[in-house]
């Protein structure tokens, strides 16, 4: 082989191998499930269709007797007073991941990636995303969060080679 055709091969085996390592999303390594259920209120998002107009985000956890997790998503549509939008759903936790990849469903049979890629250690907020860096979600135990931990939060984000330009603030009551 020639000396070109070896650099060729080298830099197409490098571009694939960078490829590839910005590809993975790093989860964090381990969520308590008991302490991770409970109310959260959704402080930041890169907004997906389905959030279209909602105001005072919430997601709320609890733990089946099934061995799943119960997900309930709720938001006011278009105000902060508007009419309340509710969905119901399952999430199913991937074996080896440490319970911080599950997969949502809410429509049989579509399940949706839900990885926990930021947790406080006191359980007080935490950084869902997706893979493919479309999906994410800021929560947090209370309706605010303090600027200092959000802005780290956001620092974070942007090492995981998320588009924080993409991420809006959830209104809050």
């Amino acid at each position: 082989m020639t000396s070109t055709k070896k650099s060729i091969l080298s830099n197409i085996l490098l571009i694939i191998t960078a490829t590839a390592m910005s590809q993975t999303l790093k989860t964090v390594p381990y969520v308590d499930l008991k302490k991770y259920a409970g109310k959260w209120y959704e402080i930041a998002s890169i907004p997906q269709y389905f959030q279209k107009g909602c105001n005072c985000t919430t997601a709320e956890y609890s733990l089946s007797d099934k061995g799943f997790v119960i997900v309930e998503n709720r938001c006011n549509r278009d105000s902060i007073n508007g009419n309340q939008s509710y969905i119901k759903g399952k999430a199913f936790v991937d074996k080896n991941s440490g319970n911080a990849k599950l997969k949502v469903q809410f429509f049989w049979p579509f399940k949706g990636k839900y990885w926990i890629i930021d947790l406080a250690e006191d359980y007080s907020y935490a950084v869902v995303g997706h893979p493919n860096r479309n999906y994410l979600w800021i929560l947090s135990r209370t309706t605010k969060m303090n600027e200092t931990t959000y802005q780290q939060i956001i620092s974070r984000i942007k090492e995981k080679e998320f588009d924080i330009s993409k991420i809006k603030l959830t209104t809050q009551k």
